[in-house]
Parts: C-alpha cells; sequence; structure tokens
C-alpha cells in the first residue's frame, strides 16, 4: 500500500487553499506527503507551487518541491470568502474521489479540507456532513463514528449532527453500543491501544445524582455499559459531565464517549482547538479533517493557521502505520 495522503479540495471560497498550502511548507521536507484533488489556480493564487499530475505514483517525485495536484475543474470562479453553490458537485466530487483512491489502495488514507453544509445543502446535497457522506460512499452508512482527537482529549458524540431535541429522542442503548464497540475496535487497530480505556459521560446534571436529576442514566446509559463490560471492555461511568474532562479525570481514560455532538466538543475545542482532528472510525479506510469550519470571513486573507490540517495529515499517516501493523 502506497503511504501517499490524498487531501480533498474542500470549498474553495474558504481557509482550505491557504492551509493546504501552509501544510505542505510544513511538510514537503519531512511528510507525510500528500497529493491534493481540487484546482490547481486556487491553490497557486494561495501562493503555491503547483504540479499538475496525471496519477498519485507521480506525486512521490513531486512534493518535496511542490504540491502535487490531482486535477478537478469547478464550475464557477472562486472569490474568498463568497461561497458559490455552483462549485457543490466538484467539492463533493473530490471528496468520492479519494475515497476512491483510498478502496484501490493508491493512497494510504483521505484527509478532507473543510466544507460548508449549507454551501452544499443549497445545491441538493443530502447529507448532514462529511462523515455521514462518506459512510455512504464506503456502503456503509449508519456505521461511521464521529471522533474528535487532540494531545489532550479523544471524544465521541453518540448522537451527532442533529438538533439537541431530536439528539435526546435518538438516545438509546443500542446506539451507545454500537458507537463503544466501534470505537473500541478502532482504537485497537488504528491507534495501537491493546487495551483502550473508556469513560461514558452522562446525559443529566450529576450523571442523574440517583435518579433525581432524570432518569437516561439508569434506564439507558448503565445497561449499555453492562453490555459492553460483559465483552470485556475496560469501561467506566456514568461519569459526571461537568468533571469529566479535567486534568485528573482525563488522565483515567483513553476516550470519552459523550452523549451528544457539543457535550464533546466544546471540552475538546476548548482545550486545543488548533491541534484538534477530526476522525471517522468504522470504516474501511482512513480518514481525518481538521477540526474548524471554513472560516469566509478570514478566507483570502492570509492569516489562516494550517496547524489543525498538519495535525489531521500527520494522524492519518500514523492510523495507516497502525492498520498496516494490526
Amino acid at each position: 500500500m502506497s503511504d501517499m495522503l490524498a487531501l480533498t479540495m474542500g470549498d474553495p471560497a474558504g481557509i482550505g487553499p491557504e492551509i493546504t498550502v501552509g501544510a505542505w511548507r510544513a511538510l514537503q521536507h519531512g511528510g507525510p506527503s500528500f497529493v491534493v484533488i481540487g484546482d490547481p489556480g486556487i491553490l497557486t493564487r494561495a501562493g503555491g507551487t503547483v504540479r499538475v499530475i496525471g496519477d498519485v505514483a507521480a506525486a512521490r517525485g513531486v512534493f518535496a518541491d511542490a504540491i502535487p495536484v490531482l486535477s478537478q475543474a469547478l464550475a464557477a470562479p472562486v472569490t474568498p470568502g463568497h461561497p458559490d453553490s455552483a462549485n457543490a458537485g466538484a467539492i463533493t466530487a473530490s471528496i468520492a474521489r479519494a475515497v476512491r483512491l483510498a478502496q484501490a489502495d493508491e493512497v494510504a488514507g483521505i484527509v478532507t479540507n473543510p466544507i460548508s453544509k449549507v454551501v452544499l445543502r443549497r445545491a441538493g446535497f443530502p447529507h448532514p456532513g462529511h462523515t455521514e457522506y462518506l459512510g455512504e460512499l464506503c456502503d456503509m452508512p449508519g456505521r461511521e463514528v464521529m471522533m474528535l482527537a487532540c494531545p489532550h482529549l479523544r471524544v465521541v458524540p453518540v448522537t451527532v449532527h442533529v438538533a439537541l431535541r431530536r439528539a435526546l429522542d435518538e438516545l438509546d442503548a443500542a446506539a451507545i453500543i454500537r458507537a463503544t464497540r466501534t470505537t473500541h475496535a478502532a482504537l485497537r487497530q488504528d491507534f495501537g491501544l491493546v487495551v483502550p480505556r473508556i469513560a461514558v459521560a452522562g446525559l443529566n446534571p450529576h450523571a442523574g445524582e440517583g435518579g433525581t436529576m432524570g432518569t437516561e442514566e439508569r434506564d439507558i446509559i448503565i445497561p449499555a455499559m453492562e453490555v459492553l463490560r460483559a465483552e470485556g471492555m475496560d469501561i467506566t461511568g456514568p461519569w459526571p459531565p461537568d468533571t469529566m474532562f479535567t486534568p485528573a479525570a482525563r488522565a483515567r481514560y483513553d476516550v470519552a464517549m459523550c452523549m451528544y455532538h457539543d457535550q464533546g466538543l466544546i471540552p475538546l475545542k476548548t482545550l486545543d482547538m488548533a491541534q484538534g482532528v477530526n476522525v471517522t472510525l468504522g470504516l474501511p479506510i482512513i480518514r481525518t479533517s481538521p477540526d474548524h469550519g471554513t472560516a469566509f470571513d478570514i478566507a483570502g486573507h492570509g492569516t489562516a493557521d494550517p496547524s489543525s490540517l498538519v495535525a489531521a495529515l500527520r494522524m492519518a499517516a500514523e492510523m495507516a502505520v497502525h492498520r498496516n501493523r494490526s
């Protein structure tokens, strides 16, 4: 298998072009190496030295001197900070093309630049986000799990891109069990943790306070944990959500299973948004992404920080090494 990574274009009107150039400058001599699927002119305008190539094999000899690009044509001109839904087809095609390369073992994994869900939705894109689209592309819809990781914390939300009221309705023991099984397997296969330590967050204040502040812990979360513990997992909780992210608490687990999106993402982004990485677990391919959005408000200003993209590229490469060993 190749150790090259595929990097998608993301929304070309966002900061994707700038952070791509910044990541290449940070990695061009030490790697990991990547090939971009996107518009070469956009990267040139962002200050990059670009080389259009015909296939992934040609990228290795190019990377130290230029950003290797598999050209993906855009439908409309790009103005930084002003997204155009006319380019939605090219954005999603870039993602699909990267997935095909990974499925064919032409790349070791894919890293996705930020997209705008609103921009894509206006063009008829039916998915809530990258994670769900990747599940469909890999013919595994509903089996994908989103993990956010930084050097200080890993979190997995059991319910993801849905309104909070709907997330509470969707939360059940089966969802907790499914997400935790996928997370446990991925931590072993892709992160090299022989016995992952899993902490499960409560849903309610004080993890329900014995049922006086809510019964979901008793009725949903603890029964799910009992099933997982019977399968041999090292699993603790339900932890009170307001205390489980302190430094002392984080030292006691490898991943926090959270009941809804913001319960996990707020502490992670507060701790280290610059090094945060979005990882899709449960797929036959490796996928990571920077843990931030398109930042249309600063696109084209030359101030975007590529740190999260660099971290995502490095994490994808490290995951590939672990997966190849397993």
